[in-house]
């Protein structure tokens, strides 16, 4: 009878070892693994240096190659130069050109109006030799702002009758509402700024 008891507690206290050593060989095996799985931090971080060490080189492909040409020859075609900034100047307004391209923005710099001084700039476009079309205007007030600019943009539309280069060419006026200022005119002519469509709208 103590022979089985004795039998008993050694296969039972073995139970227990093996009980008590199979997580300590799972935790072992899964060390191992995760060790094996983790990336190499020191390559990963090399490989994003390299790549920032190296210089890029553009690649010209045809496609790049033909947009190159049709600027270039757009521009021959116009000659197109930018102009040296010359300020027309009449009280607080000043324009930076006597003359634009078609397509160049035209900057309007307002600049120390006075308390009292309020009104509006009427941009005028030219209908022909002698009359003028407003093209939009543009509402000043010394109490509420005494300098801004503005950038006109002349656009072909069909909205505003500006149907064709021709309509936007010619000797356009700011005419200065509101004051005793004189008007200050400037010239869009039949150079266009290379990259702008004016192909006609209506």
């Amino acid at each position: 009878m103590s022979k089985v008891f004795t039998d008993f507690s050694k296969i039972n206290s073995m139970n227990k070892g093996i009980m008590v050593g199979i997580p300590i060989a799972i935790a072992i095996i899964a060390g191992i693994i995760a060790i094996t799985m983790i990336p190499n931090g020191d390559s990963d971080s090399m490989e994003v240096e390299d790549t920032f060490d190296k210089e890029i080189s553009p690649e010209v492909t045809p496609e790049i190659e033909k947009k190159f040409d049709e600027i270039e020859k757009i521009v021959d075609e116009n000659q197109y130069e930018v102009l040296p900034r010359e300020w027309q100047t009449s009280g607080p307004f000043q324009i930076d050109r006597s003359q634009y391209a078609l397509g160049e923005k035209i900057f309007l710099r307002i600049g120390g109006l006075d308390f009292q001084e309020k009104g509006q700039v009427a941009v005028m476009r030219p209908l022909n030799d002698t009359h003028y079309s407003v093209y939009l205007t543009i509402p000043f007030d010394g109490v509420n702002k005494d300098a801004f600019n503005y950038y006109l943009d002349p656009q072909l539309s069909k909205t505003r009758g500006l149907c064709s280069v021709d309509d936007v060419m010619g000797k356009w006026a700011l005419v200065f509402r509101g004051t005793n200022y004189a008007n200050l005119n400037f010239e869009i002519t039949d150079k266009i700024l290379p990259g702008t469509n004016w192909d006609p709208v209506c």
